[in-house]
């Protein structure tokens, strides 16, 4: 009996190790596998992604080659940046790019990176960003008193149009005593419109109220280094005819005396420009004033800023990295494009600015109103740095 038991014993072990041999044998093949799958997917994942980072490189460097243009000054004409075949540093993937300019003057950047068989595709719109994309853009503080009003001209609804501010203070935009803006107003990023907009007295925002993404930096303009070289001319102080571009070192235009300018002109103010009063700066029809102020401007009681053209891009006044204050009597109703990033300015007649403003404070007294030239939304002007923002973004994959 205890032999059959022995043998019965020794019949079963057989069959239980060749089990446990398959068995681990399997769990063996299968960690294999798992592993070969795990390093397949590794090696595909790598490679989309080195497509992936390389499309965008082609993105960057476009963007990048644009922006070196522009600080040059120089642009691409029919010539668009485009580069094929690049080999992305200490990678096997390679990038190519193309710029197209598109119908509504964007541009559009197309960028593929390949790595193998794995390709990634990005696109994005370029909107050129113009100095004037707002009815008044300051820095910090916007007051409205006594009835001032900003209203807009030459477009469409009036809610297309914005004031901004850079500002999440409290109370950085305030209307008082029934002023009016007919659009919308933008406040700096972070910032709450309900406690940076302060409305009193039956003032009004008829248009939205929104905080901005980000800040709206307002880059200094640039004089003309061909302006720059010029011999100074002196003080104006009386009466002149200007025909030509030239560099002053300061205006300094008495009680009732006027400069008219009568062609396209550009005048660089070392100094201050002070018109006294009933004293005027005429621009006739047909002219254009470019004025760079590295001073201030103070215009006394009736004086006039009078552009006879009445296009408001006819008559630009550029405020420089000194030009801290502009402070306005104008004696009548005025077309001009007034960018100074560092100057409070502040407008005191009842009387109406047709155009556009940025600077660092603004306000309004005495019932004035700036009315917006909502066309200015297109244009670029040469003394202000010119970027780009980008304005969508996507992604195709292909393989």
């Amino acid at each position: 009996m205890k032999t059959i038991s022995k043998s019965r014993n020794n019949g079963i072990a057989l069959p239980l190790a060749l089990a446990s041999v398959l068995l681990l044998l399997c769990i063996g093949v299968s960690l294999l596998e798992l592993g070969v799958k795990n390093r397949v997917f590794v090696i595909r994942n790598t490679a989309e992604i080195s497509a992936r980072c390389a499309a965008d490189s082609g993105l960057n460097k476009a963007i990048f080659e644009i922006r070196q243009k522009l600080q040059g000054n120089s642009w691409f004409g029919t010539e668009m940046p485009a580069e094929s075949n690049i080999q992305l540093i200490s990678c096997n993937a390679i990038f190519d790019y193309t710029t197209t300019l598109q119908p509504d003057g964007n541009y559009l950047i197309e960028s593929t990176g390949k790595n193998g068989v794995n390709s990634r595709t990005v696109r994005c719109v370029l909107q050129r960003k113009v100095p004037f994309e707002t009815a008044i853009f300051a820095d910090g503080y916007i007051t409205l008193k006594n009835s001032g009003k900003v209203g807009s001209y030459n477009g469409t609804a009036t809610s297309n149009f914005m004031v901004g501010t850079n500002s999440t203070k409290n109370g950085s935009v305030a209307l008082y005593s029934s002023s009016t803006i007919e659009g919308g107003v933008a406040v700096g990023p972070g910032g709450n419109p309900d406690d940076v907009i302060e409305l009193k007295n039956g003032a009004e925002i008829e248009g939205d109220t929104m905080a901005m993404s980000q800040k709206n930096e307002l880059a200094l303009p640039e004089v003309p280094q061909w302006l720059i070289s010029l011999p100074s001319s002196g003080t104006i102080k009386n009466d002149i005819i200007i025909s030509e571009s030239a560099k002053y070192s300061g205006i300094d235009l008495k009680s009732g005396n006027n400069i008219i300018v009568i062609d396209d002109v550009s005048l660089y103010i070392e100094g201050d420009l002070t018109l006294g009063n009933s004293s005027q700066i005429q621009i006739e029809d047909g002219a254009s004033l470019t004025l760079y102020l590295d001073g201030d401007l103070i215009g006394k009681n009736s004086c006039e800023i009078n552009n006879e053209t009445e296009i408001p891009k006819n008559l630009q006044i550029y405020g420089m990295e000194d030009c801290t204050s502009l402070d306005l009597r104008n004696g009548s109703d005025c077309y001009a494009v007034i960018y100074a990033p560092n100057a409070e300015f502040i407008l005191h007649n009842s009387v109406t600015i047709y155009g556009a403003i940025a600077c660092d404070t603004f306000e309004i007294k005495n019932s004035g109103q700036i009315m917006y030239d909502a066309s200015l939304q297109d244009e670029t002007f040469d003394p202000v740095p010119t970027d780009f923002t980008v304005k969508n973004w996507n992604e195709s994959i292909g393989q």
